[in-house]
């Protein structure tokens, strides 16, 4: 065999060998994937306070409950109800009954009741006015005195009246007194000449409780319409 081709190819092999054993003879392994980042932890996001009128998920805009307004309604009229007066559940011959909450010093709360017996029904202004006289009677039991005022209010005329003494506390139909007696009490009347008929509306109750809801007995009356 010829001399040159035998070196020749005893310098390819080295060459093989010194590149198969570089970085001190040993092969670099594969490297192992890394494994993926811990993905970051949640965070809930912080919570929004609605506002009163605030449009909520829906779209919807929430009512404040204090702010939603009772109506009642008889004979042509309608009213609109104090916010601290509770609408009780219905009664016979009454249209509306509501609780008025009892003054700190009272035992017990007081109620505004609503009647409407139809048209011409339930008598005449100067009766009914006698006939509330006669469920009040002073400490020597007599009748007390009534204060009677009349006025008009978004062009109906109303009669108010206001009586306290002892409370012959009603136990029959109309406006009948009964047995019951409740010393220390007083009344807020009011008769409405609405178009269909007469309305009449009896706040009775503890005295302070009563005189503490005068204001809003006013309130009632002139939101008449």
């Amino acid at each position: 065999m010829p001399r040159h081709p035998v070196i020749a190819i005893c310098i390819v092999l080295l060459f093989g060998i010194s590149a198969a054993c570089g970085n001190g003879g040993e092969q670099s392994a594969p490297r192992s994937p890394e494994p993926p980042a811990d993905p970051p932890p949640l965070v809930a996001a912080p919570a929004v306070a609605e506002s009163p009128g605030a449009p909520g998920p829906s779209g919807a805009v929430p009512v404040n409950a204090q702010e939603q307004s009772t109506t009642g309604e008889a004979a042509g009229v309608a009213w609109t109800v104090p916010a601290r007066w509770e609408v009780q559940p219905p009664r016979m011959m009454r249209v509306a009954t509501y609780l008025i909450p009892k003054d700190a010093e009272d035992d017990e709360p007081g109620e505004c009741a609503v009647f409407y017996f139809g048209r011409g029904q339930g008598g005449s202004v100067d009766l009914n006015l006698q006939r509330w006289r006669e469920q009040f009677e002073t400490d020597t039991g007599g009748q007390p005195s009534l204060a009677e005022r009349k006025s008009t209010i978004n062009g109906l005329a109303v009669t108010t009246v206001s009586l306290a003494g002892t409370y012959l506390a009603s136990m029959g139909p109309m406006f009948q007194s009964g047995a019951v007696k409740k010393p220390g009490y007083r009344m807020l009347g009011a008769i409405i000449e609405a178009p269909e008929g007469n309305v009449f509306v009896k706040l009775t109750g503890p005295e302070k409780t009563v005189l503490s809801a005068d204001g809003e007995f006013q309130a009632f009356l002139n939101s008449l319409k």
